[in-house]
């Protein structure tokens, strides 16, 4: 019986190095992982354990890599806290790793970035339908609705043609419409 234990023991152990192969992952993820393949409570808590212990995994530098990805892409922070959040990751652990990571990143200036090329690909398109398209496409990145209005306004010549349309937030969902 005991030989059986060790052996489902090390195989939770390899699917698990298996996962951590490819990309860090949380404890969370890890946890789901071992359960969808049907593995025994004891022996999914006993590999995670083992994974801590031996510092393959840390939630804490899970956290840092992740966001420090997500920027580079780049994603909104809201969109990041909830990736985060969802993966399992501490609330506190979330915070302190933003605050830390977020000092030198403008969100302003990741939204300009993205906004211009994204625009450059509407040309031809009416102004204000671009704008809601570029809109929509910032808000699902998770970009904050007010900095997207704020940065599209700004910039008098987002406009695929020569008049520009302000952008303004209207009741329905809080969508920003021309």
């Amino acid at each position: 019986m005991k030989r059986q234990k060790l052996d489902y023991l090390q195989k939770a152990r390899n699917y698990a190095f298996l996962l951590l192969k490819f990309r860090p992952r949380s404890e969370k993820e890890l946890y789901q992982r071992l359960k969808k393949k049907k593995i025994d409570e004891a022996i999914i808590k006993e590999t995670l354990s083992f994974l801590k212990d031996k510092n393959f995994i840390d939630d804490n530098y899970f956290a840092k890599a992740w966001i420090e990805s997500r920027l580079k892409k780049p994603f909104g922070l809201r969109r990041i806290k909830e990736e985060l959040r969802f993966k399992g990751i501490d609330k506190e652990i979330v915070s302190r790793t933003i605050e830390e990571l977020s000092v030198n990143y403008s969100e302003e200036e990741a939204v300009l970035k993205v906004a211009k090329a994204k625009l450059d690909k509407l040309k031809g398109i009416a102004p204000d339908k671009a704008k809601r398209r570029v809109f929509d496409y910032l808000l699902r990145r998770g970009f904050s609705a007010d900095i997207i209005i704020e940065v599209i306004n700004q910039q008098g010549r987002f406009s695929t043609q020569s008049r520009t349309v302000p952008f303004q937030r209207t009741r329905r969902e809080g969508s920003a419409l021309a």
